[in-house]
């Protein structure tokens, strides 16, 4: 052979190495991960007969229906760092709004960054991680830097605008302006999202991790004006129980506090019956809004003829209360707050529809599996693309999810029919613990703690707790204050807790807290910051420690 063709032949080689080296990362599946904030399975294609939501119903068509999937913790950021990371909230020892995830695991590899490292090009618009309350985004997840939407706007109504940005307040829960979708956020966020997918198809050697979060139906409910026309708020439902479950805990339920913020909202008590309909309707509206949106970004999918080769993931990051139990919003461990929505359309996978168990901190496993990408290690997660492939298989006997509540830690375990929450100390003794018990077959909306009455269906999950590992307490992160300055004597906010809880009930209604303010303006805006539960009320702890 001559130096010419041996030179030719090389490069040939090479050429054909490259060339070989491109078609297999083309051939990695794109996944689209869409993360909904607040959405329960409240959506045609959960059964739900007033839910108008063409595009969702259009996607489960296609895809697998996880009828039973549930959160890890139902608040956003807990939530979002074990989709994120595939850890639980109890093994990070995270539970709050404002502790980043790296505190607890600096070195963590979270689900965008496994794909980064199989020749992903990874991206995020809207809410993927929880940002606020002294969170933020995590950059190094992200090939480019984060989009964020916000700057549109919750509010298009000039005395919407005005009443949130008083210091301190918050506009209405609600709003139907008559403007075009992209002048809220969410249809800002699809109109840079398709614009996302038309760049990436030009990219067709490298696969894409794509993270889309929606907002609504986050409060506040704003959606243009036609979603609203949607429904008759006359035929909407209004809860049937009202009532929290007869012999649970008095600190189990909450009573919506995160509500309560919002201009317009009673501070305490039931709402009333016509303000409790405007609010359904506004879920209702809030959620068709969403839906349109997705629906724009998938119709761009299939244009753009990705959808053969692309996975698409739509999650919930929790459930949401809708007057059940008298209660609103999340923040609790029930059904309407750990029940969430999850489809997944997979390239091989046939439309189905599965009752099998499954927790957030699996999408992470499942997902790489899916994908054909090693499988990480020292994750709380598995893979269910079995249960994906056959519809009948099983990957779980049961599930976990947590709620923290009056510094108890409630530990939810939810088999097919029922569900325990055992309350205590992270670390004390289970003899310390207080305990409820549900069954969902003949008591499927809660009404009663079946703990005492059922002594043998609660040894039988406590068992199944027993084979979980304790959970750990919520990482402290904040620095210690300075002492405070020679002769002057540090407040007893102790003392003046126990002064403002007249009815010793342990807590401090938003009356209480206000009841002798001096500062009466600033006043209502430092109880919203204490609260950091936001269940409309302040544990001693909450109190002493400022929200910090």
């Amino acid at each position: 052979m001559t130096h010419l063709n041996s030179l030719s032949a090389i490069l040939i080689a090479a050429s054909l190495m490259v060339s070989r080296g491109s078609a297999a990362e083309a051939g990695k599946p794109n996944v689209l991960l869409i993360c909904v904030d607040d959405l329960k399975p409240l959506l045609g294609c959960y059964g739900d007969p007033h839910a108008k939501t063409p595009n969702l119903d259009k996607l489960a068509k296609r895809a697998v229906v996880m009828e039973s999937a549930y959160c890890n913790q139902a608040v956003c950021a807990p939530s979002r760092n074990a989709l994120m990371t595939g850890l639980r909230p109890q093994t990070l020892g995270i539970y709050d709004l404002g502790t980043n995830f790296r505190k607890s695991r600096p070195d963590a590899v979270t689900m965008s960054q496994h794909f980064q490292k199989h020749g992903y090009r990874t991206e995020a618009m809207g809410k993927i991680f929880h940002v606020g309350h002294g969170n933020g985004e995590d950059a190094a997840s992200w090939d480019v830097p984060h989009f964020s939407p916000w700057k549109v706007g919750n509010y298009k109504a000039p005395e919407n605008r005005a009443t949130s940005k008083n210091k301190g307040a918050k506009g209405p829960a609600y709003e139907s302006a008559d403007v075009p979708d992209d002048a809220y956020p969410d249809g800002f966020l699809a109109t840079e999202a398709i614009r996302r997918l038309t760049e990436a198809k030009k990219r067709s050697d490298t696969p894409f991790f794509m993270g889309l979060g929606f907002a609504k139906p986050h409060l506040p409910f704003c959606a243009p004006q036609k979603y609203w026309d949607l429904y008759d708020p006359a035929k909407l439902p209004l809860a049937k129980v009202t009532e929290p479950p007869v012999g649970a805990p008095s600190y189990a339920p909450q009573f919506g506090g995160e509500l309560r913020s919002y201009s317009g909202i009673p501070a305490k008590g039931a709402l009333p019956p016509e303000l409790q309909r405007k609010l359904v309707h506004g879920y209702y509206a809030a959620t068709s809004y969403m839906d349109a949106q997705l629906g724009r970004v998938l119709d761009k999918l299939d244009e753009l003829k990705l959808r053969e080769n692309t996975i698409v993931v739509l999650w919930g990051d929790h459930g949401w209360h809708l007057g059940d139990h008298g209660m609103w919003c999340k923040h609790t461990n029930y059904e309407q707050a750990a029940r969430i929505p999850l489809l997944i359309a997979a390239p091989g996978i046939a439309a189905a529809r599965t009752p099998a168990l499954v927790e957030t901190v699996d999408i992470y496993q499942t997902l790489s599996d899916l994908a054909g990408l090693p499988m990480p290690n020292g994750l709380d997660g598995v893979s269910f693309a079995k249960v994906l492939r056959n519809p009948e298989q099983r990957v779980r006997d049961s599930i976990i999810h947590v709620y923290p509540r009056n510094k108890l830690l409630g530990r939810a375990i939810r088999t097919s029919r029922h569900r325990m929450v055992e309350w205590k100390n992270p670390g004390a003794e289970t003899s310390t613990a207080e305990y409820e018990l549900y069954d969902y077959e003949t008591d499927p909306l809660e009404t009663k703690n079946l703990a005492d009455s059922q002594p043998e269906i609660l040894a039988s999950m406590k068992a199944i707790l027993a084979t979980h590992p304790e959970a750990k307490p919520q990482i402290k992160t904040a620095t210690q204050k300075p002492a405070a300055p020679a002769g002057k004597p540090k407040a007893d906010r102790g003392a003046m807790f126990d002064k403002r809880d007249k009815n010793k009930d342990l807590k401090l209604t938003r009356d209480e807290f206000l009841a002798g303010q001096k500062d009466s303006k600033g006043a209502p805006a430092r109880f919203i910051q204490f609260d950091k539960d936001r269940d409309g009320s302040l544990t001693r702890a909450e109190f002493i420690h400022a929200g910090k």
